[in-house]
């Protein structure tokens, strides 16, 4: 059986949604992503070469180096949770709902990974 594009419910072949309202999120998704993506992109590069950058300045500066790297992936983790953008593959293997969740459990752990390395620098220092 075919699977909704949306929610991942078994569908007939000759549709692509369960329910209009699956219908309705995906097209507000797609909008959101066209609206939001170059901000996602340029926000996500800046901040994932911020966090071993802040690493490495660290080492010669714990306060400076710490805090960019800690601000880095509060910001990257806050903004994967705002705007969960996932990847097209993980779109078609999980389907859209799945692939959302994923994205949002993945920026919660970017921001527990900050809270981790601003323990280890409040406690090494």
């Amino acid at each position: 059986m075919k699977k909704c594009d949306y929610c991942a419910k078994e569908i007939t072949y000759f549709e692509q949604y369960c329910c209009e309202e699956c219908e309705r999120k995906t097209v507000r998704y797609h909008l959101f992503n066209e609206r939001f993506s170059k901000l996602f992109l340029i926000v996500n590069t800046i901040c994932v070469f911020g966090i071993p950058v802040g690493l490495f300045l660290a080492s010669f500066n714990k306060i400076v180096g710490g805090g960019a790297a800690v601000g880095s992936c509060f910001v990257l983790g806050a903004m994967l949770m705002i705007l969960p953008f996932p990847t097209e593959g993980m779109i078609r293997k999980h389907k859209l709902k799945k692939a959302i969740n994923i994205s949002r459990i993945f920026g919660g752990a970017v921001m527990l990974l900050g809270v981790a390395i601003l323990m280890l620098l409040i406690f090494v220092i």
